[in-house]
């Protein structure tokens, strides 16, 4: 016997699977039809309007920043409207930070987990999707052989031997009349949604990451000089006064204020390099490898640029910009449609199934006329009585309730953060402003000093003391650089990093899954055409 399931065709019984085939169709073309001709109960999502602002603060921030001394000391332009850049980071022009961010993007167990995550979400919509949308068709083969008695019924005769053959075709459908399954898809495209917001997030927070403690290691590795060579004049100092207190020219006290100078000094050190072995090893897991065998490059602040043009984006459109609003509104999403799962429970359920069975004492007469055995049932339930049903339903209200005070104080949190940011720059240059001319004035007391010193009218002493404040103002210069670099990476972070204008295409396509699951019946109807016209 051959079986063809392309053309549904099986050799000595067409009237079997012509029966079969317009018995299937019938209750997909129901399908079809509940699908024109029902809504689905609840309400339908909305997407939330935008913050009604225009500014992210109280008071209208400068056009542009302080400027100061240096190469990290150029002003800052903030410009609305401009498209934060995908690859944000390469704005800070360092060779090295990309090649790490790169790698981080194809090694990362974070990200590795979030993609897992989405596709986990993703397969999960595509098997509610083919369980809820389409009928489910289940046949059935089997061949037993009996032993039968007649006297257990009274009547004469040997016990016979048998062989008996069963074939069946069952086939059930849920009539969605109510949307109780479309708007389960719904939820489940949603959460689809929410996992893929959530790795572009995990995305966007690894790469800041990675730059903000690259620019962390250059400053560590700077600091670390600069203090070993304040130690270095301590000691020198240090021992100037030991030999002044042999010739009775200063007092004790004098040395052993040195000494505290020289040991406070000696025990910041290991403390910069404690910050520094850190920051290699947070670079090591956060690229995927394993701190001790990781091959992390040794940053300094000569390999970053100070970025001069940021795009500001406008409050109304962060909403769209940022994946953690976006996915909080995905959640909003689910809960509105979980509480129309719930509410098309209190309506009346109607499915429908049919049967088709043959059953002979032989194979080849398994299909005959006089072996056919079929059943078509349609079944209607409508809840009576359910104490919980209610309660139910409530629950899932207060849910899309507490899902809309998160996605508010989601979005409030964005503008805070956003606000923080513009006011920390703005912040920022006046600082490196200061620190620069601070430095700048104790680099020229230094060049003054030493002309002094070479004439004879100051002490060595007094030159020992002038390199040292030049060190230490150093060491504020580079915590006040360092400091504008992240900042300007954490405002990219804040803007959403850019993912939204490089993906506009593909969230189009993903905002329009739901109504594809509501309002695209395409899928069913070829499927109901296939069924009536094989070839």
């Amino acid at each position: 016997m051959q079986f063809k399931i392309k053309n549904l065709y099986i050799n000595g019984c067409p009237a079997f699977i012509r029966f079969i085939s317009r018995l299937t169709a019938g209750l997909l073309l129901g399908a079809t039809l509940s699908l024109f001709g029902c809504t689905s109960v609840g309400p339908d999502f909305k997407q939330p309007d935008p913050p009604a602002v225009t500014s992210y603060t109280t008071q209208k921030l400068p056009e542009q920043t302080a400027t100061a001394l240096g190469s990290f000391g150029k002003a800052q332009r903030f410009v609305p409207g401009k498209d934060v850049p995908v690859d944000w980071w390469r704005n800070f022009g360092s060779a090295k930070l990309n090649t790490l961010i790169g790698q981080a993007f194809s090694a990362s167990p974070t990200l590795d987990a979030a993609q897992a995550t989405l596709l986990q979400a993703q397969q999960t919509y595509t098997a509610q999707m083919g369980s809820l949308q389409y009928p489910k068709v289940n046949g059935k083969l089997d061949g037993q052989r009996q032993k039968f008695n007649p006297s257990i019924f009274g009547q004469p005769g040997g016990s016979r031997i048998f062989d008996l053959y069963n074939a069946g075709v069952t086939v059930s459908y849920n009539l969605d009349l109510f949307g109780g399954n479309r708007r389960s898809l719904e939820s489940f495209a949603a959460q689809a949604d929410y996992q893929r917001y959530q790795l572009e997030g995990a995305r966007l927070t690894l790469a800041a990451n990675i730059t903000t403690t690259a620019m962390s290691q250059a400053q560590f590795a700077a600091q670390i000089d600069a203090t070993v060579a304040i130690l270095a004049a301590q000691n020198k100092q240090l021992d100037i006064a030991r030999q002044r207190f042999k010739l009775g020219a200063v007092p004790r006290s004098d040395e052993f204020t040195l000494l505290t100078q020289v040991e406070q000094t000696r025990a910041s050190i290991p403390l910069l390099r404690n910050n520094l072995e850190k920051a290699n090893n947070l670079l090591a897991v956060l690229v995927g490898q394993l701190p001790g065998a990781a091959q992390i490059p040794k940053f300094t602040l000569a390999d970053f640029n100070l970025p001069t043009d940021i795009p500001l984006v406008i409050p109304s459109e962060l909403v769209r910009q940022r994946p953690d609003i976006q996915a909080s509104e995905a959640l909003l999403h689910v809960a509105n449609a979980q509480y129309g799962v719930a509410m098309s429970t209190a309506y009346p359920q109607i499915n429908l199934s049919s049967n088709l069975n043959s059953q002979a004492l032989a194979a080849s007469s398994l299909f005959g006329a006089g072996s056919m055995v079929w059943s078509l049932v349609g079944q209607i339930a409508q809840p009576l009585f359910n104490a919980g049903l209610k309660a139910g339903i409530k629950s899932a209200k207060a849910g899309v309730s507490a899902a809309t005070a998160n996605y508010r104080q989601t979005v409030l949190q964005a503008l805070r953060n956003v606000a923080d940011v513009l006011h920390t720059l703005d912040n920022d240059a006046q600082i490196l402003q200061a620190q620069a001319a601070a430095d700048a004035s104790a680099q020229a007391s230094l060049n003054l000093i030493q002309q002094q010193f070479l004439l004879g009218s100051v002490s060595y002493l007094q030159l020992l003391t002038a390199q040292q404040q030049v060190q230490q103002t150093q060491i504020n210069l580079i915590a006040a650089q360092v400091q504008r670099l992240t900042d300007t990476a954490a405002l990219y972070q804040a803007m959403g990093g850019g993912w939204a204008t490089a993906s506009k295409k593909e969230t189009a396509l993903l905002s329009q899954r739901t109504e594809l699951v509501l309002q695209n019946t395409t899928g069913h109807k070829n499927f109901v055409r296939h069924l009536w016209n094989p070839n």
